[in-house]
């Protein structure tokens, strides 16, 4: 138990008072109705509420926020003012960090890193070593995968995956059935690939800088 753990039995998650207690390997707060394994980490700013499950040798730090339902396993970590909800899942080696949402039946695993101001939500899945920053978001049943990195403002929708080594960047948008993969970057103001364009080798798409 770590030393001045409090014995007090409630804490305000933002809803009113609940059961919980602090975790002690850390000292974060977890409500009695979440899960979290004792190897597992829960810092004495961040937070775990309602039925979420956090095992293995997860980290949760800073001033995260894992609530809903969520799902963290393995040596997963997330970190810096994250929130993590609803049915999402964070697994294997990956990271979350920054301002992160991470909601929905969102996935991020293996070493997939989501940084920043990102947004995930709907089926959006993360994996490999795939890299999601800035402010973009991936949405739908979208997937960014591989070696794959999608930053600045860029959109990723629909049924869209985009892998391998690709770029997605600016205000780029990529959705519906479209491809982007190899060594493929889509970059610029109003680039934008959709229905089911693929985009792959070294093919380089550009928007205009200015809208």
């Amino acid at each position: 138990m770590n030393e001045g753990v409090n014995e007090m039995t409630t804490f305000d998650f933002g809803n009113g008072p609940v059961p919980a207690h602090q975790h002690p390997n850390g000292g974060g707060w977890v409500a009695d109705t979440a899960t979290v394994s004792d190897t597992a980490c829960v810092g004495r700013a961040a937070r775990v509420s309602d039925y979420a499950v956090v095992s293995d040798n997860v980290r949760v730090t800073d001033n995260a926020r894992v609530y809903g339902n969520v799902r963290l396993t393995g040596n997963a970590r997330v970190s810096g003012d994250v929130w993590v909800t609803g049915n999402a899942r964070v697994s294997g080696d990956a990271w979350v960090d920054g301002n992160v949402w991470v909601y929905g039946n969102a996935v991020v695993s293996d070493n997939a890193v989501v940084s920043d101001n990102a947004r995930l939500t709907g089926n959006a899945r993360v994996t490999g070593y795939a890299k999601v920053s800035g402010k973009a978001e991936v949405s739908g049943d979208a997937w960014v995968d591989g070696n794959a990195e999608v930053s600045g403002d860029a959109w990723v929708d629909g049924n869209a995956w985009v892998y391998g080594d690709a770029r997605v960047s600016g205000y780029a948008e990529v959705f519906g059935n479209a491809r982007v993969f190899d060594n493929a970057m889509v970059s610029g103001g109003n680039a934008r690939v959709f229905d089911n364009a693929m985009v792959s080798g070294n093919t380089q798409v550009f928007g205009d800088k200015c809208w």
